[in-house]
């Protein structure tokens, strides 16, 4: 097999400053474990969604730090183990054989990451880079995720070539905006989801309402269908009880220049929540592997 020197793979990257050196090596991080999930079949069985899946398969203009996976039907006896040799043959081929993955204890019943809902089926693992800078990244695991999702395949570029099983852009967007509306992240809120919310609309991608709703009434947040306005009402709802300063001050390590986001306003989140696409009946646009 041939060997990929991280250094090669900078070249890639504009690395001119340490917070983007930090975010380059941590992104090829990233996309070495998705090589190693490839080449061990992982995406047979699972799919790769959340702000990650985003930034490297679809072109999101923002960095982000942690891995989520759900499996496409539920398995409660799953296990990341198996492709752990696989990842770390990945990272032996960059020159780094003191990789690490220790999977994470989870504390309490019921908690919220990143784009999904940790429950007590969900599987938390955290890879440490050995002699890489010292980083972690997590890596989530739904193994009883809410179903009737889309998937599709995408390519990836380093350290070489192959497709990602991934969400279809629609369902993942289903996902954002639970995130969105029910995280709860103690007194802090996560800017990520609200510059996803924003990218979404700029990119008229319709959300999959269907599968919101198989998610909120998996997470316990509603009993009966919302219907596209009952929707827009809960999220205008969240928009005007929002703190917009906070929102944007999470977003200054994922995002170069803050000053994008001069025109973010509660005003503007309420226009967008009203231009926002839904599809409440997987539209024929939709399509499923």
């Amino acid at each position: 097999m041939a060997v990929y020197l991280l250094d090669d793979l900078l070249k890639n990257y504009d690395v001119s400053l340490p917070i983007r050196y930090t975010n380059a090596v941590r992104e090829i991080m990233q996309q070495t474990i998705l090589a190693g999930l490839h080449r061990g079949g992982f995406f047979e069985k699972a799919a790769f969604y959340g702000g990650t899946a985003l930034r490297l398969c679809y072109g999101l203009d923002r960095f982000s730090e942690d891995m989520d996976f759900t499996l496409i039907l539920p398995d409660p006896e799953f296990t990341l183990e198996p492709w752990f040799p696989y990842i770390k043959q990945e990272f032996l081929m960059l020159g780094h054989e003191q990789v690490t993955i220790t999977r994470k204890e989870k504390k309490g019943h019921l908690t919220f990451v990143d784009s999904a809902f940790l429950k007590d089926t969900t599987e938390l693992y955290n890879l440490q880079g050995g002699r890489l800078p010292q980083m972690r990244i997590k890596i989530e695991i739904d193994t009883d995720p809410p179903l009737d999702f889309w998937t599709t395949l995408k390519p990836v570029h380093i350290p070489y070539s192959f497709m990602v099983h991934c969400y279809a852009l629609e369902s993942a967007y289903a996902g954002k905006m639970s995130a969105l509306l029910y995280r709860q992240w103690k007194n802090r809120v996560k800017g990520r989801d609200w510059y996803d919310f924003e990218w979404y609309v700029r990119q008229g991608v319709a959300l999959d309402l269907i599968h919101f709703n198989a998610r909120a009434k998996q997470g316990g947040h509603i009993s009966e269908d919302l219907t596209p306005g009952g929707f827009r009402t809960l999220l205008k709802e969240k928009i005007s009880s929002s703190d917009i300063a906070k929102v944007k001050a999470e977003l200054s390590y994922f995002v170069e220049d803050i000053a994008r986001l001069d025109h973010w306003t509660l005003d503007y989140f309420l226009q967008l929540a009203d231009q926002m696409k839904i599809d409440d009946c997987h539209g024929a646009a939709v399509e499923r592997d």
